[in-house]
């Protein structure tokens, strides 16, 4: 599991475009890193979205913003072009990039337990090292949360 003072390491993922990413493309900016379950699900969307709305704020912090899922990259572009969104999202299906962030979780519903990705931000510096976590994310005011950090750290 990654830790706040941790370098995150880097593991390249194709993002929604079919462009193969990794963090050091990011590097010399912030980078708010968000796990999230699934694409065009409600919390996700309204998650989402909030970070589409409040991205040039985001930007003006020397940030980006990142999202990740298990989602295909044909998903991803879907989600992407449904909302608009101007931003990279990255398409883990293999879940190796979940795994090394601590994410990927056994998670429970109506008693059954199954896998799942645990909703998390990572707040990563202009050098790679891990600022905060947002564990357990509730979706509600969460942007306002991260840009609060962001200015803290400016």
């Amino acid at each position: 599991m990654l830790e706040i003072g941790m370098k995150v390491s880097d593991i390249k993922l194709f993002d929604q475009n079919g462009i193969s990413k990794s963090l050091q493309d990011f590097e010399g900016k912030k980078i708010v890193l968000f796990f999230y379950p699934k694409d065009n699900t409600p919390g996700c969307t309204k998650e989402a979205c909030s970070f589409r709305d409040e991205i040039k704020v985001i930007e003006e912090e020397n940030a980006v913003v990142i999202g990740v899922s298990a989602d295909s990259i044909k998903s991803h572009k879907n989600f992407s072009e449904k909302f608009n969104l101007p931003f990279t999202l990255l398409s883990d299906e293999k879940k190796e990039f979940l795994q090394a962030f601590g994410v990927w979780k056994e998670k429970s519903m109506y008693g059954k337990k199954y896998m799942g990705i645990e909703r998390t931000t990572f707040i990563i510096d202009e050098n790679g090292i891990i600022k905060h976590i947002f564990s357990k994310v509730k979706v509600d005011n969460h942007s306002e949360e991260v840009i609060k950090l962001l200015r803290e750290l400016s």
